[in-house]
């Protein structure tokens, strides 16, 4: 019974960490994070959503703007009183409501310019956020390509410690046969100890590229990341088939750092359009309303009328009287009534003409243009940059490709020296020293062989992004 507890507690423990270990990420599963994840791309995205925003303000310049507002106060203090018409200390209340509606009708189409000046900003912050994708894909495939290279050395010094203890296995049996001695077994031993230094540098510099391929991916759990393992052959580089000067033509026509440079240049032409607006006359329409309560007592006629003196005849010193009619205190007008009394309205059109305001518009005229020369120089230096690197990377994939067709040849030369030695060092015509050195080349040689491969890999994924081929393996 105790056993079964020990068994189920085994596997449920085995099964958490299959659980907590992950699936291997291929290249695309590893592009597809990065693009969701990087924190670059996230600024980008928001640059993006700002220049949505601003396009939003300027489809809202063609629509009226209404304003409405409204106040109640009190007057506290000395006021006069309406009843007594005398001055006392007293608070009294108002209220007072208005609405305003203004709308642009001409303004040297400012409105027109700023809305596609909008549309323009969009489209660069869309090419700005697809080439900062661009640069993501190539800085993932490099890091995967590392994890790959990383592997098949690894792959190598293993193999070679392998063969470097079936050395030593040999060698201690030719002493045993009595056909070498100890100091021949030394000397393996030692290149044993080398190797296995080699193994462990090897794996840590493993480690270290899935350290760095996870911080890009933004991934914490770096002991359960790991990457599909795959043998990748050296592909046949059709793209070296192909002149510079086509793939540079090729590459004006998608990349997206291109595209945005020429964007600039129109944002450049609206923004001088935008700014001749403003030695135009602009033409504008408004209308206002308003109105306001009191909250105050007021005087008003009860139906008695009395007479009062006001004063006498000169001549024969007669009072004369003036009929006046008595007054009653009542509360203030109804609101309705006293909002609909007092109402106003306002119309009317209003026209500003520029005629001096210190050169600030020619100004920004001037200042505009300059501009637009800035962004036409800075479009021209982008393309010498793309033609510039396609050109190096051209080269260098032609240089890489050399390089490991060499590093080929070499590695097959190395082999079969190597395997030569194996049988004179066995035949006791090679003595260990020279042994080695052999071996050493040849090892030597595997791992360039390796390291050529995934360099020309690497250099030739580039140039076909350049021609607009989606980066694979």
């Amino acid at each position: 019974m105790k056993r079964n507890r020990f068994f189920y507690l085994g596997m449920l423990i085995f099964g958490q960490l299959a659980l907590a270990q992950k699936q291997p990420m291929t290249l695309m599963e590893c592009v597809a994070m990065a693009l969701e994840k990087n924190i670059t791309i996230k600024q980008s995205e928001l640059r993006y959503q700002d220049a949505e925003i601003n396009k939003s303000d300027a489809k809202g310049i063609f629509l009226p703007s209404v304003n409405a507002q409204a106040s109640h106060s009190w007057n506290i203090g000395l006021n006069q009183d309406i009843t007594r018409g005398t001055l006392e200390n007293q608070t009294t209340q108002f209220t007072s409501m208005g609405a305003s509606v203004n709308m642009n009708i001409f303004n040297g189409f400012r409105n027109f310019n700023q809305l596609h000046r909008a549309n323009l900003s969009l489209l660069a912050s869309q090419y700005q956020l697809e080439d900062m994708k661009d640069d993501v894909q190539l800085m993932v495939a490099n890091a995967y390509l590392q994890i790959l290279f990383n592997i098949e050395i690894l792959a190598v010094q293993k193999a070679q410690l392998e063969i470097s203890q079936q050395d030593a296995e040999r060698t201690q049996q030719m002493i045993e046969a009595g056909t070498m001695v100890k100091y021949d077994l030394l000397e393996i031993e030692a290149t044993i100890a080398a190797q296995e230094q080699s193994v462990i540098l090897a794996e840590n510099n493993l480690r270290l590229s899935k350290i760095n391929l996870a911080q890009m991916l933004l991934i914490t759990d770096y002991e359960n990341f790991d990457v599909v393992t795959m043998d990748i052959d050296a592909p046949m580089g059709q793209i070296l088939f192909q002149k510079p000067k086509d793939i540079f033509e090729k590459a004006l026509t998608h990349r997206n750092d291109i595209k945005l440079s020429i964007t600039n240049i129109s944002i450049a032409e609206r923004d001088i359009d935008l700014a001749k607006g403003s030695l135009q006359p602009s033409l504008s329409a408004y209308y206002g309303y308003n109105t306001r309560v009191s909250y105050a007592d007021r005087l008003i006629g009860n139906g008695a009328f009395s007479e009062v003196p006001i004063g006498f005849v000169s001549t024969t010193r007669d009072q004369v009287l003036r009929t006046v009619e008595g007054t009653d205190v009542v509360g203030p007008i109804p609101f309705g009534t006293q909002f609909d009394r007092n109402a106003g309205h306002n119309i009317g059109l209003r026209i500003n003409i520029p005629i001096f305001n210190g050169n600030s518009a020619r100004n920004n005229v001037e200042r505009s243009r300059v501009n637009l020369l800035r962004s036409q120089n800075q479009f021209e230096q982008d393309k010498l940059n793309l033609e510039t690197t396609i050109n190096q990377a051209f080269n260098d994939a032609q240089g890489a490709f050399k390089f490991y067709e060499a590093a080929e040849k070499t590695v097959l030369a190395r082999k079969r020296a190597y395997e030569d030695a194996i049988n004179r060092y066995e035949a006791g015509v090679m003595n260990t020293f020279d042994f080695s050195q052999i071996k050493q080349r040849y090892e030597t040689a595997a791992s360039d062989v390796v390291r050529a491969k995934f360099d020309y890999i690497f250099k030739i994924k580039v140039l076909e992004f350049y021609f607009g081929i989606t980066i694979s393996l």
